[in-house]
């Protein structure tokens, strides 16, 4: 049986869902993906939904997990625990 089936590409654009307390992301994963405070990023949910958001840092958010407001939520038809994937945008 091979191997590569069983093991799970790394996506590092991939986080969790997780609730917003100040609509922050994490500064760690921001430096893996290359991100800055106040980038613009095109956040895709489910059914082909997406939206843009402002990339703002917090310490106390885990690497693999994101924060975003009810509204971000609804408009990408995510909940909670859900994995969204992100990718720089350029807004002009």
């Amino acid at each position: 049986l091979a191997t590569a089936i069983l093991k799970d590409k790394i996506k590092p654009n991939r986080l969790i869902v997780d609730q917003s307390v100040k609509d922050d992301n994490s500064v760690v994963k921001m430096d893996e993906l290359n991100l800055f405070r106040g980038d613009t990023v095109v956040l895709k949910g489910k059914k082909r939904k997406e939206t843009v958001c402002i990339v703002l840092a917090d310490d106390t958010c885990p690497n693999d997990r994101v924060r975003m407001n009810r509204v971000v939520r609804n408009n990408l038809r995510v909940r909670l625990g859900d994995y969204h994937s992100s990718t720089e945008h350029q807004l002009r």
